[in-house]
């Protein structure tokens, strides 16, 4: 069974998190992808 060959016309970006416990990140992830969908570049999704 083939899979479907992956799109690379979209731009993307991966960003990866570090740090202890209670430090912030997911509220970090959530701001940046709130003004990304501000923006038009992506879609905001709640944490």
């Amino acid at each position: 069974m083939a899979k479907e060959k992956f799109d690379r016309s979209k731009p993307h970006v991966n960003v990866g998190t570090i740090g202890h416990i209670d430090h912030g990140k997911t509220t970090l992830t959530a701001a940046l992808t709130k003004v990304s969908a501000e923006r038009g570049w992506g879609k905001f999704v709640s944490y």
